[in-house]
């Protein structure tokens, strides 16, 4: 294609021996076009990207990038593109003007300009009144805005940008978005991959990568388009929703399923009457209603379908006793001052035994460090938090051997193997002798890590990053699990395996605190509070809040809708 700012033929790379990160892949990127790049963990759409950008070179094939051989012209390629890796190398101890200034210096911006782009940049960007603030100080949204705008510096032809929305809240998130799609309306041409599958639905184009080939280039509605009649929506479930969605999910020939408030959601395959089957498993006492395919639906069926229902690791759980009165988690009036600044006001909520609760918010809104209170690593200012009927206060010690906990951040030991982190982790949770042993071999079978036992963590890709960081949590049977934003960055199906375990333990009777940014995966909350600005602005179940925001516009809205109307409101109410 002629006018393609990037032409991708016949290109392979490999790693070792072992690791065909791309094979063959033939695509093109237009101009004043996004095209997503979406797969699983390990499919090959950094390598791709890094490709692009002449940092690496093709085993066998071409790249030609603005009209530029990646072997022969990188020098070329790099100072007339835009590129913001997975991890942007912002300097978190300079401000937000000096990491400009820094960016520009690297860039060779004349400084004669730079007053100029400076100022249109932090307009764009929203970033104008926080010149001086240092970057680490910022919210993640506002980190990836200062990584776009240095991004940006010179106004490329080509922009790649390599997950920017992880870890980025919903509303940030169509801030960045919009401001992309603005770049288009110049000319520019966009590669984003992402995790996120609404993201992938609103691009012009996507290329779906799987193991390193390329399964799907297209328009996105060309895919969807696949499951058309096949995405059914069954209500009025009789029962716990989650015992129905495995049910669901053990009928033969259902592809994937996920619960949303008191529904499910499934995708099945072309058998007439699946549909009907998999209701009546379920429990469902309405008739199973089409409903319109999303990007995601046909995502998962065209790699094969979902991870199923079932889970190893609950099956190998204790059930915990049933204890009516007592809640497992409490908050009651928490509060954290940073000097002058309330971080968290008057947060209160129960949780009872074998819920999963949702903190949500917008990125520096208070509820990581509600979270960190109620788990024992930040202490309050004022208010309370029990795990378990023990004080975090008085009862630290006790209340931490009943919980489990997997942070925001990858928090095992990069430099230690798998096996030693898991070794690591139940011995910081009590477990000796053949205790320990049993629970180190049952994890390494549940998870597969047999083949990658003296791997280091840090090598390791994020999907098994992940199941790594959720069996050193699980180790000792906690009664109370803290998942803050446990799957972020991590593909659908990788967070599907993830929601199973989760879904099978709180049947067990383990009570789970979370926080997310994935709107789909609030759904499978019981109840969930929205913080904003340190205080909690609304409290109730999936469905209670997207009823709230309901209207004539939006009869039928998303937690995505919900969310960011709630934070709206409230916006609108202190103004």
């Amino acid at each position: 294609m002629t006018d393609a700012v990037v032409q991708i033929s016949s290109v392979s790379k490999r790693f070792g021996e072992a690791i065909q990160a791309l094979d063959g892949i033939e695509a093109s990127i237009r101009p004043g076009e996004i095209t997503g790049l979406v797969g699983p963990d390990g499919a090959g759409k950094t390598t791709l990207i890094r490709l692009m950008t002449g940092l690496m070179l093709p085993d066998e094939g071409s790249l030609t990038v603005l009209g530029f051989d990646t072997a022969r012209d990188a020098a070329s390629i790099q100072t007339a593109i835009g590129y913001m890796p997975q991890r942007f190398g912002l300097y978190e101890d300079l401000s937000v003007q000096e990491n400009l200034d820094l960016y520009a210096d690297l860039r060779g911006l004349p400084k004669a300009e730079r007053a100029a782009i400076f100022d249109e940049l932090l307009t764009f960007t929203d970033l104008a009144a926080f010149t001086t603030r240092l970057a680490g100080r910022l919210s993640g949204g506002m980190k990836q805005k200062l990584g776009l705008a240095c991004a940006l510096l010179k106004k490329p032809r080509l922009l790649l940008l390599d997950e920017p929305g992880v870890g980025v809240d919903p509303i940030s998130r169509r801030d960045l978005w919009k401001m992309v799609e603005d770049l288009t309306h110049e000319g520019i041409g966009v590669v984003w991959s992402t995790a996120y599958l609404d993201e992938a639905q609103a691009c012009d184009r996507v290329l779906l990568l799987n193991r390193g080939k390329l399964l799907f280039a297209g328009k996105p509605s060309e895919l969807t388009g696949k499951v058309d009649g096949r995405v059914f929506r069954l209500g009025d479930i009789e029962g716990r929703r989650r015992p129905a969605l495995a049910r669901a999910l053990a009928v033969p020939g259902i592809v994937d399923g996920v619960i949303q408030g008191q529904a499910i959601r499934l995708v099945t395959g072309d058998k007439i009457g699946l549909a009907e089957e998999a209701a009546r498993a379920a429990g469902a006492r309405a008739k199973p209603q089409p409903i319109q395919p999303r990007f995601e639906d046909a995502f998962v069926d065209l790699l094969g379908g979902g991870p199923g229902g079932r889970s190893l690791l609950a099956e190998a759980t204790r059930a915990l006793p049933v204890e009516e009165g007592r809640p497992v988690i409490e908050a009651r009036g928490l509060t954290k001052h940073f000097g002058d600044f309330a971080a968290a006001q008057d947060i209160s909520f129960e949780i009872p035994r074998g819920q999963i609760f949702g903190l949500l918010g917008p990125n520096g809104a208070g509820k990581s460090t509600t979270f960190k209170m109620l788990c024992g690593l930040l202490k309050p200012t004022g208010g309370e938090g029990r795990v378990a009927g023990f004080d975090l206060r008085r009862d630290s010690a006790e209340a931490r051997n009943r919980l489990g906990y997997m942070a925001q951040k990858f928090s095992l030991y990069g430099d230690l193997s798998v096996a030693q982190n898991l070794a690591f982790f139940a011995g910081v949770y009590g477990l000796t002798g053949a205790r320990k042993r049993e629970r180190i071999d049952l994890m390494t079978e549940i998870f597969d890590f047999g083949p990658r036992r003296t791997m280091s963590a840090k090598d390791l890709p994020l999907g098994l990053k992940q199941r790594l960081a959720l069996a050193c949590a699980v180790m000792h049977e906690p009664e109370a699990l803290f998942l803050d934003e446990p799957t972020s960055g991590v593909d659908p199906i990788t967070r599907r395996e993830f929601w199973t375990h989760i879904n099978a333990l709180v049947e067990k009777g383990v009570t789970v605190l979370v926080t997310t940014h994935f709107m789909d995966e609030a759904e499978y909350c019981d109840r969930i509070s929205l913080i904003y600005r340190g205080r909690a602005i609304a409290l109730g179940s999936p469905d209670e809040l997207k009823a709230r925001v309901a209207d004539a516009a939006h009869p039928d809205p998303t937690m995505e809708d919900a969310f960011i109307a709630l934070v709206q409101g409230s916006e609108a109410k202190a103004a």
